[in-house]
């Protein structure tokens, strides 16, 4: 048939050429934008498969696009939850996610068509919490400058740390992590225990900052530093003219500076008891009364307290009141000492020594491998605090740009000594008791290696080896 120019099958075509061509400079735009996502995007299908994925997204997950396309989202993206969304059919907006020790917040939103779940769109919105963050405090800064131009008598210093500074990959210092941050969103009062330098404040500041009250102010008060006849007058404040001294316009204490935001009492156990009943009545009524005040004042403060010692204990001694134990005992958070999670202490060497060269300035390429061997022996007593002193002493004393074990303190020589002895009298014990052990069942089966490598539960070549280790066993009386 002869398609004559004009004619309508001539202009079918034309115009279903031009509709192709669009579709595919769509395509194109739609292929480009996908990879050049800042956020990083991946879709799968309903069944969790992954359809097509950002670069940024892979690049994100230290992959690759062909690495992804194709397999389960569980096989390639840790701590996923599209496959779920696939089955709920429920988005997932501004959720907390960890992915190679760090947290982000990610979207999944389920695609439907006429009616029936067909894909799911996971979207990166912060790679990094502290990015968000970050907009918060730009966020309050702005809102401050706009409302509060008068100025305030105090300035809340804001926090330093959020749950990326707490440092650590072991099982228990995650379920922890996640606990705090279970916590975070509620009100409640929260008692962090452990030794001295496992990282109390940095929980107490991740809290604060994960929490509702981030924009609010964070007052951190050291209990122990304060004079037992100050100690009401710093915590709830005073009024003109309650005593010699004291200033003319009065003070506002830590809980009213605290208002609409959390205070931290730092060794807590150290309060005495005589103003501990003063403390209990202001968590009680959630309200104070200033030294020389005539009535009470509403007071919204959530607390977090912290101590390296046992309250429990103390309250069964009569050293803290069992009220107040228990008032502020709501969330109990322990905090594990170094000794404990040894998994964590290269991840936390590495770290440290990166604040230490950018705060010292010192050129450090690492820590050499039977330095750190000594490291990870030791029991840190001082645990983190401990940790980062002996890394910034090695730094000074270092000669060269790694930290060797002849840089490293003379405890930790010592302490290792005593490990080592340790571990040497076991495996002499344990060698010991295997030889005897070989000797009676070879006598037992007299001398039969096979049936004696059976009644063992070992193979015959692993008696063998055995039998030369321990060289004339089988000669030796029993």
């Amino acid at each position: 048939m002869q398609i004559s120019k004009g004619g309508w099958v001539h202009r079918l075509l034309v115009d279903s050429k031009d509709k192709q061509t669009i579709l595919q400079r769509d395509l194109e735009l739609y292929k480009v934008a996908l990879e050049n996502a800042y956020e990083g995007i991946v879709i799968s299908d309903a069944n969790g498969t992954i359809l097509t994925v950002s670069q940024t997204y892979a690049s994100f997950l230290k992959t690759s696009i062909s690495d992804m396309l194709g397999k389960h989202v569980t096989e390639v993206i840790p701590n996923t939850r599209l496959h779920i969304v696939a089955k709920t059919g429920k988005a997932e907006i501004a959720d907390l996610q960890q992915i190679h020790g760090h947290w982000m917040i990610a979207s999944r939103i389920p695609i439907r068509s006429e009616g029936e779940l067909i894909a799911v769109v996971g979207k990166i919105m912060f790679q990094d919490i502290d990015k968000l963050f970050v907009m918060n405090s730009k966020y309050r800064e702005i809102k401050d400058h706009l409302h509060y131009a008068e100025g305030k008598e105090y300035e809340s210093p804001g926090v330093k740390y959020s749950f990326n500074h707490i440092i650590g990959e072991s099982e228990s210092i995650e379920k922890l992590k996640l606990l705090a941050y279970k916590v975070a969103k509620s009100s409640s009062t929260v008692v962090l225990s452990g030794e001295s330098g496992t990282g109390k404040e940095l929980f107490a500041h991740a809290i604060h900052r994960e929490s509702g009250r981030r924009l609010g102010p964070f007052v951190p008060v050291n209990c122990a530093a304060i004079p037992e006849a100050l100690f009401e007058s710093e915590l709830f404040g005073y009024k003109e003219g309650s005593f010699t001294g004291a200033k003319r316009t009065g003070k506002k204490g830590k809980f009213a500076l605290a208002h609409k935001g959390t205070i931290f009492l730092d060794e807590v156990s150290e309060i005495p008891l005589t103003q501990q009943v003063k403390l209990l009545r202001v968590l009680q009524e959630k309200e104070l009364e200033p030294v020389g005040g005539d009535r009470p004042e509403a007071i919204d403060v959530r607390v977090i307290a912290a101590t390296n010692r046992d309250l429990r204990k103390l309250m069964l001694e009569g050293k803290f009141r069992q009220d107040l134990y228990y008032r502020l005992n709501v969330v109990a958070i322990m905090i594990p000492p170094l000794r404990e999670r040894q998994n964590d202490i290269p991840v936390i060497l590495n770290d440290l020594l990166r604040q230490l060269r950018e705060e010292t300035g010192i050129q450090a390429d690492g820590i050499e491998a039977e330095a750190e061997k000594l490291l990870i022996a030791y029991s840190w007593p001082g645990n983190v605090r401990e940790m980062r002193n002996v890394l910034e002493r090695a730094l000074y004393v270092m000669d060269g740009t790694w930290i060797g074990k002849a840089d490293l303190p003379a405890e930790l020589w010592e302490d290792s000594s005593k490990h080592n002895r340790r571990d040497n009298s076991l495996k002499e014990q344990l060698e010991s008791f295997e030889e005897q052990l070989i000797r009676e069942k070879l006598v037992h089966t007299n001398g039969d290696k096979q049936e004696t490598a059976r009644q063992l539960g070992i193979s015959r070549s692993s008696l063998y080896q055995k039998l030369e280790k321990y060289e004339g066993i089988i000669n030796k009386p029993v």
